[in-house]
């Protein structure tokens, strides 16, 4: 996994969009017009890079159509830890969650989902 996400955040040219793209869908999954909509993006930019991030198994999509869905792969939720190593070595911190912004701050911006539930 390390070697996908630097390829595809710190070794290329679209990395900071697809940085952004994942930590978008790590707090609330969404399907591309919202997508492109919360990150001021146009709508092809934001479906090439969710092609490619699915294509490379960082994201999978629920339902079909305009409705899509994407949300992390297990596999990229379990390695966050990876993606924020490779996000500091491609000089990328500013896109971070920081403690102030942030309750999944750090290293561990690891969300079982039900942190709304618990508070409730």
């Amino acid at each position: 996994m390390r070697r996908v996400l630097w390829w595809l955040i710190g070794g290329s040219r679209g990395g900071r969009n697809r940085l952004r793209i994942i930590l978008t869908l790590h707090e609330t999954p969404m399907n591309a017009n919202q997508l492109s909509e919360s990150l001021e993006l146009d709508y092809k930019t934001t479906r090439h890079h969710l092609d490619l991030l699915c294509e490379n198994r960082v994201l999978t999509t629920m339902g079909d159509g305009y409705g899509m869905t994407y949300f992390l792969t297990d596999q990229m939720e379990e390695n966050l830890d990876i993606l924020e190593q490779v996000a500091r070595k491609a000089d990328m911190t500013e896109l971070l969650p920081t403690e102030s912004s942030s309750p999944e701050a750090g290293v561990n911006m690891e969300s079982d989902g039900d942190t709304q539930n618990e508070q409730e």
